[in-house]
């Protein structure tokens, strides 16, 4: 079964309690044009990759309305709807898309309804099984934002509720006004400014989505510890940062994204790499290394 689903061999992690994922995803960012604006080179290409993920195992892809915006969540509804029982698609809202590279954040709360009501018909569902507040608007309390998300889904349109790139006093703020099952913050192993929040998910079991997992900077130079350990296993640079995000907290779902077939697969082949205490101890201490 392994063999066939890789993306099994990462384990699985109840969402919010009730939600039994695959610790590694699919990030679907990547799925339209450059800057995250319009259209994908190859929409049929992106099409396949989603395609091929479900194959793999991965029943947890997360996107947002500002990829395109709007693009990944209706190439996500073309690829898979309807939906194969157990696929939990997580999507994000408040920020507003300007043009390529462009954004800010909007958390109003008229717009994040309006956002979420979007969602909801490009997705092809009646309730978001997971909408995170994708940046926090500094002009608002947190208070009018996370509320919103609260009363939605006390209306049946959201599932559970998430943050994205938050600190350890705003996800306490933020519990304190609606229940928040996860958190996705910029973590990699050359990348670890969250390693605060990242403890405060796991004491209190809220999934942390780490994005840009596969950073690695000048660790995956030649003859550099991190490009060592993955000659050892047969493996690229990439693949030994995903196996080390996966070992380093039973919270963590990475959320790798890619345009390509080829490199899918080789990002979900990550979940079956087992690292010693010793290459988890010496890849743990090598974050001093920037790239």
């Amino acid at each position: 079964m392994s063999d066939e689903k890789p993306a099994v061999a990462s384990g699985t992690f109840l969402l919010g309690g009730d939600l039994p994922v695959h610790r590694l995803g699919y990030g679907a960012m990547r799925l339209t044009g450059p800057g995250t604006w319009g259209e994908p080179a190859d929409r049929p290409g992106a099409v396949r990759v989603l395609r091929r993920a479900v194959e793999l195992g991965v029943n947890f892809i997360d996107t947002a309305d500002s990829y395109g915006p709007f693009v990944s969540e209706q190439i996500i509804r073309e690829s898979l709807h309807p939906y194969d029982a157990g696929v939990v698609i997580a999507t994000k809202g408040g920020i507003s898309r300007q043009g390529p590279d462009r954004r800010v954040p909007l958390g109003r709360p008229e717009y994040l309804r309006q956002q979420t009501e979007l969602s909801l018909r490009h997705l092809g569902v009646e309730r978001i099984d997971l909408y995170q507040l994708h940046r926090v608007d500094p002009k608002l309390p947190l208070t009018e934002q996370v509320g919103t998300l609260a009363e939605l889904q006390r209306e049946g349109k959201i599932r559970h509720i998430g943050l994205s790139e938050v600190g350890v006093e705003q996800l306490k703020e933020a519990r304190t006004i609606a229940e928040i099952v996860s958190v996705q913050n910029q973590y990699s192993l050359v990348e670890r400014a969250h390693d605060d929040v990242l403890e405060y998910a796991e004491r209190h079991g809220i999934a942390f989505i780490p994005w840009n997992p596969i950073a690695v900077g000048r660790l995956a130079r030649t003859g550099g510890r991190l490009a060592s350990a993955a000659a050892a296993h047969g493996a690229t640079p990439g693949q030994l940062a995903l196996a080390w995000l996966l070992h380093r907290s039973p919270v963590m779902l990475p959320i790798p994204g890619t345009s390509s077939v080829a490199h899918l697969e080789e990002n979900i082949a990550a979940a079956g790499i087992q690292l010693s205490d010793a290459e988890i101890a010496d890849l743990d201490n090598s974050h001093s290394v920037r790239g």
